[in-house]
């Protein structure tokens, strides 16, 4: 551990740095940071954490910037996640609360509005894990046409026009609809035992074939689990002078394109609170300039992450603060609007 007065310098270091993306003297930090401390004692302090391998010195006449091992200093033990301002949370609120239908909509406005607050870009999946059914709604659309629709636990609606006898009823529709969800409501597809399906069957042998349909529609909702990953102010990330650079242009966007390399990338999110990944910690050379915040949130069953990507001179207490504040409020809000 640094002593306090190392620690105050490096937090100085890396907070303006982050502000300011400019190495930082000795005489600076004096004047603009009120140590209490001469600038020659600062410099003695500095080129120890230089030593220490907490900075680094870009060029022999320049001042200090902060290295991985300083950030990943300065994350675990001085920094303090900002709370979002009134306006921020109330944009954040009203966001969070806007009566979606699907989950998916919900967490994809929540992407870009994490990446209007931070600026960097924001990367949010969709909900994964275990499905539970919470409704089925059989629908006339005319002679010999039903749209079934089926709603999981989670809030993710899918639908299918299917055939059927002529002479099907609003009634019919409405007792079957009914059946299947008294028998099914809560249960994931591990929990849809024979006898529980044979009890539908024997209930409602007249409508065999539409139960077909409808069954084949529910095992596909439960069954079918494909990660979306939605993506949103990745041209933020662009305006910082890290990626002025061709060539980490070229590599940062071609990495934002790859849904599987971005899947694994999100996976090692260790599923409790906030999590920060800085540059090699990646163990991925054409990474090594970039940072991760991650947060998990939870609904029902299943669950998702929110990250936020940037360069290593990220604002990490900010975007922790808001990624901490938004994943506690999500988690409520959704648990009301889409739990069981």
């Amino acid at each position: 551990m640094l002593d306090e007065r190392k620690a105050r310098i490096l937090a100085a270091v890396v907070e303006d740095f982050i502000n300011t993306a400019e190495p930082i003297g000795s005489r600076t930090v004096a004047r603009k940071y009120g140590l209490g401390i001469s600038p020659a004692t600062i410099r003695n302090e500095m080129a120890d954490l230089v030593e220490m391998g907490y900075l680094k010195q870009p060029h022999t006449s320049a001042g200090r910037i902060p290295s991985e091992r300083g950030y990943r200093y300065y994350v675990d033990h001085l920094m303090q996640p900002e709370e979002p301002d009134e306006e921020e949370k109330d944009l954040l609120q009203r966001c969070i609360r806007a009566k979606a239908r699907e989950i998916a909509t919900v967490i994809q406005q929540t992407g870009l509005v994490l990446a209007q607050l931070t600026n960097y870009a924001a990367l949010v999946t969709s909900p994964s894990g275990k499905s539970a059914y919470r409704h089925i709604q059989l629908i006339s659309f005319g002679p010999g046409q039903v749209m079934v629709l089926v709603v999981l636990a989670s809030g993710e609606v899918f639908h299918r026009l299917v055939p059927v006898p002529e002479g099907i009823t609003t009634y019919d529709l409405e007792s079957i609809s009914a059946v299947l969800n008294a028998k099914l409501r809560g249960l994931t597809i591990s929990d849809i035992k024979s006898t529980i399906i044979k009890e539908i069957y024997t209930e409602l042998s007249y409508y065999r074939h539409v139960l077909d349909l409808a069954f084949e529609l529910i095992q596909e909702a439960l069954t079918v689990r494909e990660e979306r990953i939605f993506r949103g102010g990745v041209y933020s990330v662009l305006n910082e002078p890290e990626f002025k650079n061709v060539e980490r242009l070229r590599t940062l966007l071609g990495l934002l394109e790859q849904e599987d390399f971005l899947c694994d990338l999100l996976s090692t999110h260790s599923g409790q609170g906030i999590d920060i990944r800085i540059g090699r910690e990646f163990n991925r050379e054409d990474i090594c300039e970039l940072s991760m915040v991650t947060a998990g949130y939870q609904v029902s069953d299943v669950s998702g992450v929110l990250a936020i990507l940037g360069p290593t001179r990220m604002r990490y207490a900010r975007v922790a603060g808001i990624l901490r504040y938004v994943t506690e409020n999500l988690a409520q809000e959704l648990a009301k609007t889409f739990g069981r």
